[in-house]
């Protein structure tokens, strides 16, 4: 083989490595951007059944959440950040293809446990009143996948559950 045609070969194997490596790189951001609203438009649908304005998506928060999301995974813990100025949903699983949706059902789903005639602040349905809190305006959406698992982070801001506070920011359906 000449060089002419060794370097031809060369140059078109570069070419071909970089367009599947750009590809995938525009996939996996893809992929971030949907789940992102994913999880923003299960967020504002949820929040609408209780008179709360919707959420919008901040980078901010979103590259926060990202990288808790990936500590998490990479640590295998279930734990939240300390000393966080936002309020902040966690959601851990495994198995099968889950969605953005998946998780803030799941937050959602606590509003069972709600005791709406002392309205405060339990460990059992704090998820759902972050969901739903009206004072909260921002939403940031993180998630790291390892094979079937996944955690997802989102962060708000103002962050909810204030005590005192339930009353005037968990409204019931």
């Amino acid at each position: 083989m000449s060089v002419q045609a060794l370097h031809k070969t060369t140059t078109m194997t570069v070419r071909v490595s970089f367009v599947i490596l750009f590809c995938t790189l525009l996939l996996d951001n893809s992929s971030a951007a949907s789940f992102e609203q994913e999880v923003l438009k299960a967020h504002n649908e949820y929040r609408a059944r209780h008179g709360a304005a919707p959420l919008v998506l901040n980078s901010q928060l979103s590259q926060l959440a990202t990288q808790w999301a990936k500590y998490l995974m990479s640590n295998n813990r279930m734990e939240h950040r300390q000393n966080n100025n936002y309020g902040e949903n966690i959601y851990w699983a495994s198995g099968g293809n889950l969605g953005g949706a998946d998780a803030v059902r799941s937050w959602y789903n606590e509003i069972k446990q709600y005791n709406w005639r002392s309205p405060s602040f339990q460990s059992n349905t704090g998820h759902f009143t972050q969901v739903v809190w009206k004072g909260s305006q921002k939403l940031g959406v993180g998630f790291a996948k390892r094979g079937d698992t996944i955690f997802v982070v989102c962060n708000y801001d103002p962050p909810g559950n204030y005590m005192n506070q339930f009353q005037s920011n968990v409204s019931p359906q």
